[in-house]
């Protein structure tokens, strides 16, 4: 059930809960590196605050023998991102790890853990509450300005000079603006003069659920080895914390951007999805993966068969059609996927008191707080603070 007007309502309250180890990302990149800072960052934070979280570790499971190599360079990846207590393993320890996963070889990662991030969403309000911090909802903001001059008799000049109204017709005036916008990050750019680009095209990510005398199939977090032809990393094994177990997502276009249904749609951002040649691009480049995902979000038998690659005694009887996420995903006009973190400004009296995070998805969550730490520093470097 979803609630209007709640923290973590959108891509913070409907992920999968995994604190990401940092094993996937290239080398060097933001995402790299504020992943593995934001896993020890949370891992600290909740410990602090008390957030229940289980460090039930990650198995990346090989099931074929083309997949092997990849699995290794994975590996690779992993030591060069320094993700701690990385390993190889077989199919006898995977066994020992995973008593009804089914592989050639697996990569091991201890470190990865699970949390209900609603709840460290939560956390982070109460603390930004107690350190003098506002928190509005319900305000849709449709307009941004400076504000004009202020009197010739003002001795401190205009201090707050950013005019942020909403749909109602409220404002708020600010000095300088951080945005963090996720589904609405190029929308809320462009309404403050600044480049629409990179886009956000919605992807619906739906999950099964384990019925609850099924969930002893499974320990920690099963993913299958990622494809680098698709976007996406596929089908996988997920424990929550409170018990149950998620499996998936698939990725389909979501025809609005808070589309968590199957049959919701908005005209707007149909439109606006479907005009952007960026789209067209993907599209055309991964035809059969789409078709593919297409046909799975329809067919329970279709999903089921991908999770039996790594555990076959899952059956259609043991699952239930789950919830769903909404997926923030950023594109070039090239139509590729935007995968690394994009924090950039714009030029002019109100372009150059902005701050927007433009691309932050998985594993922006894990890297919360590395992420924040980047975004304060960036904003004393730009604004002068």
């Amino acid at each position: 059930m979803y609630f209007p007007f709640s923290l973590a309502h959108h891509q913070s309250g409907n992920n999968s809960g995994v604190i990401h180890s940092g094993i996937y990302y290239t080398p060097g990149s933001l995402k790299a590196k504020l992943c593995v800072q934001g896993a020890a960052l949370c891992y600290q934070y909740c410990d602090q605050k008390g957030i229940p979280y289980k460090q039930c570790g990650k198995l990346i499971v090989a099931v074929e023998q083309d997949e092997i190599p990849r699995l290794k360079a994975l590996y690779e990846r992993g030591l060069q991102n320094n993700v701690p207590g990385l390993k190889l393993i077989g199919a006898k320890e995977i066994q020992a790890k995973e008593p009804f996963c089914r592989g050639l070889m697996a990569l091991d990662s201890p470190y990865t853990g699970i949390v209900n991030y609603k709840q460290v969403a939560q956390s982070y309000a109460e603390d930004f509450q107690e350190a003098g911090g506002t928190i509005l909802m319900d305000f849709e903001v449709t307009n941004m300005e400076m504000a004009k001059e202020s009197s010739p008799g003002s001795e401190d000049g205009l201090k707050y000079p950013v005019i942020v109204r909403n749909k109602k017709g409220e404002e708020i005036s600010c000095g300088h603006l951080l945005t963090c916008a996720g589904l609405y990050s190029d929308r809320l750019s462009e309404i403050s003069g600044c480049s629409p680009e990179p886009r956000i095209v919605p992807f619906r990510g739906d999950y099964l659920v384990l019925k609850p005398e099924k969930c002893y199939l499974v320990k920690g977090n099963i993913y299958p080895v990622p494809n680098p032809r698709f976007p996406f990393l596929g089908f996988h094994f997920t424990p929550r914390m409170d018990g149950s177990v998620w499996l998936g997502p698939n990725a389909v276009l979501a025809f609005k951007r808070e589309g968590y249904n199957l049959f919701d749609f908005s005209t707007g951002d149909f439109l606006d999805a479907v005009t952007y040649s960026g789209l067209w691009k993907l599209v055309l480049r991964n035809v059969s993966y789409g078709v593919g995902e297409m046909y799975r979000a329809c067919s329970l038998s279709a999903q089921v068969k991908q999770l039996q690659r790594f555990i076959p005694e899952v059956t259609t009887s043991d699952v239930l059609r789950g919830p769903s996420g909404v997926r923030a995903q950023a594109l070039d006009s090239d139509g590729n996927l935007v995968d690394d973190f994009v924090f950039d400004g714009g030029t002019g009296d109100l372009g150059s008191r902005v701050l927007h995070v433009r691309n932050a998805p998985s594993p922006a969550a894990t890297s919360s707080l590395a992420i924040a730490g980047m975004i304060a520093d960036e904003a004393k470097r730009r604004f002068e603070l």
